[in-house]
């Protein structure tokens, strides 16, 4: 006998629906998985075996053949056990009458019938909200992300028994519903603040206009000034996520299976700090069977690269089409897959090997070649992409043991946020929505500077030697300002603090 049930599975972050087909017939008693499934899945024949003898059915001592259908994309994941025990006791005559095609299945089994949580559920649900078949039978801790989606009925189960209960008798439970209030709530919800952040005046405002215009932002200064506390409070100072927002962050944490509070989504702005050694193919995303890497699960957050010299070459190169494309093109021979990107790329570095270039109070031992060679190790194409250098010195005794409270995220954030809404308006009919993401023909007809700005900047050019690319950025982060002043002209003193904030240029220059 032959049934059909019916899941989803992922490429990348995008699902696509799977016909799951059971055949049982009289033969040999062996299982048969076709359908290029990986090896968690053909391994999900013992773990089915085992769910349904312990949930108090019969297992068939028959030829068992399960097709996995598109048969030409390669499945993985213990996503479809569900669905297939399903099938085979569908096939098996052990529950007559269940609406099996009404719905879709998904879920991993354990060996006594308790169905697991798994990875892309917010994905799917969304992929779902688009079929006639808006029915969805998922695990318990599953259930908030699917319940986001209003247009589907998502009914959360804990055993393989429970689920067949509920087919036989639906009226037992009901859907599980969320009003998007309850995951709006939760978007200043940070335990640290910029308030605790002792001196650091001139890296704050640095970071204050980044965050504005959404600039990277490298921050150099020796081992100990603040650099790492500076950066992990970014994301307190940036605009509350919108539902928008929230859905495609989720989706992304979703599908790599970083979900890992008890709300089933995120809400607050991600920081990601991935270590040094990372390979480019985790910091980036790709694989086999493509996954979202940091920088996409830093989308609409922060990523933070501490010691910057110390990645390798390859892996600091891969970030430069994301940084100007604010997404990820990774191909394979069948499919091209695109993973969005972005992203405020926040970096830390010491001025040389020992950390001590530039520290008033400690001298350094590093000899000029040495040092040129370590920050020679940032390519200068990858240095363009950065809109602001700035230095963080040492903090001195007098900031450290004084007990004025500093301005809070708070306090910064309001002021972020007026500058956002004036690019927000001006960007109205674009695709953009910050400063650092205009082209040639906005940064032209936005960034117009008066006759003092524009002597002062091509002054600091000629000094400085900056690229054509350096140049616009420059130009960016100087509307940045301006907006910060609720100004729409640019003028001499925005471009001054915008050339402060090129530091690398002048130390590589010397």
């Amino acid at each position: 006998m032959i049934s059909k049930t019916y899941s989803f599975g992922l490429l990348g972050l995008e699902p696509y629906p799977v016909e799951i087909e059971i055949d049982v017939a009289n033969g040999l008693p062996t299982i048969t998985i076709v359908g290029l499934a990986d090896t968690a899945i053909k391994e999900s024949k013992e773990r089915v075996r085992s769910a349904i003898k312990n949930s108090g059915f019969n297992w068939p001592a028959q030829r068992i053949t399960i097709n996995l259908s598109p048969s030409d994309i390669k499945k993985e994941g213990a996503c479809f056990d569900l669905a297939i025990a399903m099938g085979i006791l569908a096939a098996t005559g052990q529950i007559n009458n269940a609406p099996l095609e009404n719905y879709y299945f998904l879920g991993e089994l354990s060996l006594d019938g308790q169905i697991k949580p798994v990875h892309g559920v917010l994905a799917i649900s969304l992929a779902v909200a688009k079929t006639l078949r808006k029915n969805i039978i998922l695990p318990e801790e599953n259930i908030k992300e699917a319940a986001i989606i209003p247009e589907i009925s998502a009914w959360p189960l804990k055993s393989l028994k429970e689920v067949i209960q509920f087919l036989v008798d639906p009226a037992l439970k009901q859907p599980f519903k969320l009003s998007s209030e309850q995951f709006l709530k939760g978007n200043t919800n940070y335990t640290i603040d910029f308030s605790e952040v002792k001196g650091q005046f001139f890296a704050k405002r640095a970071l204050e206009v980044a965050v504005s215009g959404g600039h990277n932002i490298i921050l150099i200064g020796p081992p100990g000034s603040g650099k790492t506390m500076l950066a992990k409070r970014i994301p307190t100072i940036m605009p509350d996520l919108n539902l928008k927002e929230i859905l495609e962050i989720t989706k992304i944490h979703s599908v790599a299976g970083t979900l890992l509070n008890n709300d089933g989504f995120i809400s607050t702005r991600p920081f990601r700090s991935p270590h040094h050694s990372i390979s480019d193919v985790a910091l980036i995303g790709g694989g086999n069977i493509p996954k979202p890497g940091e920088i996409s699960l830093a989308h609409y957050g922060v990523l933070f690269l501490d010691e910057l010299p110390e990645f390798s070459r390859k892996a600091l190169e891969a970030l430069r089409q994301p940084l100007e494309d604010n997404l990820i093109c990774v191909s394979r021979m069948k499919k091209t897959l695109i993973f969005p990107a972005c992203f405020i790329l926040a970096a830390a570095l010491n001025p040389c090997p020992c950390g001590n270039y530039f520290n008033p109070e400690k001298s350094c031992h590093c000899p000029t070649t040495k040092r040129k060679n370590y920050l020679g190790k940032i390519s200068g194409p990858l240095l363009d992409r950065i809109d602001i250098h700035i230095d963080v010195p040492p903090v001195k005794y007098r900031d450290l043991s004084e007990y004025k409270d500093a301005e809070t995220s708070k306090e910064i954030k309001l002021r972020v946020e007026v500058a956002r809404d004036i690019q927000q308006k001006r960007f109205n009919n674009t695709k953009i929505f910050c400063n650092s993401q205009m082209h040639g023909r906005l940064v032209k007809e936005y960034c117009v500077l008066n006759n003092e700005a524009k002597a002062l900047l091509r002054m600091a050019i000629s000094e400085l030697g900056v690229s054509a690319r350096g140049y616009d950025k420059i130009l960016k982060v100087s509307r940045t300002i301006a907006d910060l002043r609720k100004a729409e002209i640019i003028t001499a003193e925005d471009i001054a603090e915008a050339i402060q904030y090129r530091s690398l240029d002048r130390q590589l220059q010397a």
